[in-house]
């Protein structure tokens, strides 16, 4: 079978958006380069071409890409030299094929077709402000919540509970083998929704996690303040650096005050508290 690469062009404010559509839509995972061309693989040329057709409706024309031909190897499998275990504050991120020096705070999670890992720039920010503002005994609602590695996290950090959610009805299951996997399942469950309708349902929370778009994250602004418990802290990623200005400003309207911040490429994420 002759594989080809997708080299996929989108604007920032989508990037992720089309990411996931691509992890969705081939199976595999989706490497992201530093000058933001998102690659994915296609089992043939047909098979590419029909990719980015359907690419462009779902997205319509600003989103573009090409097709290249690759050498004849089995790049299910060769995708696997890139990723090892990473280490994110207290925690290790690490695919399962890897055998790493495991620890309470090991997380164990494989790219599939629910987005989440370690790898991607969104999700490290998300871990790092996890790591710095959670407490134990916390309850946590994680927004957007894909593999389930961030709920996943908090549990191993020492939330109380937490709960993700995720609009994809893809994502629940594959979030909750993963916290079977991990062991927390007892500590973590997942639920497929809308989060503005379902996170007052779940509140109080004493830490929300949000790794979605901005415009997804202003729009859920009020409900996540209405949702902290008094001294709660929310996160919010998924955006890029050039959208920090805008997203603070939308902070400090809807009453949230930034507290801290991280960033990882082009990638920026910040924690907040009520004003």
């Amino acid at each position: 079978m002759r594989w080809c690469a997708v080299d996929v062009r989108s604007p920032a404010d989508e990037r992720d958006a089309v990411a996931m559509w691509l992890v969705g839509h081939t199976g595999q995972a989706v490497e992201e380069r530093d000058d933001g061309v998102l690659v994915g693989v296609a089992e043939s040329e047909a098979a590419a071409s029909t990719l980015l057709q359907e690419l462009q409706s779902a997205f319509g024309r600003q989103v573009g890409g090409s097709a290249r031909r690759l050498p004849e190897v089995d790049w299910r499998e060769r995708w696997h030299e890139g990723l090892g275990p990473r280490r994110i504050g207290r925690l290790l991120i690490t695919p399962s094929w890897v055998k790493a020096n495991q620890s309470a705070l090991t997380v164990v999670v494989d790219p599939e077709t629910a987005f989440g890992t370690g790898e991607h720039g969104s999700t490290r920010t998300a871990l790092l402000l996890l790591d710095r503002h959670l407490r134990p005994g916390d309850r946590v609602l994680d927004l957007g919540s894909g593999s389930g590695i961030l709920a996943i996290a908090a549990a191993k950090l020492g939330a109380r509970r937490a709960t993700g959610i995720d609009i994809d009805p893809e994502a629940e299951p594959i979030a909750q083998a993963n916290a079977e996997r991990n062991a927390v399942d007892g500590e973590v469950r997942f639920l497929t929704g809308d989060a503005g309708t379902l996170v007052p349902l779940l509140a109080p929370a004493e830490l929300v996690l949000s790794n979605i778009l901005r415009s997804q994250n202003e729009a859920l602004l009020p409900a996540v303040r209405a949702a902290l418990a008094p001294g709660g802290r929310a996160v919010f990623a998924g955006m890029e650096e050039t959208e920090r200005e805008g997203f603070l400003a939308a902070l400090e309207q809807a009453g949230l005050h930034p507290v801290d911040e991280a960033v990882d490429g082009s990638w920026w994420a910040v924690a907040a508290r009520p004003a």
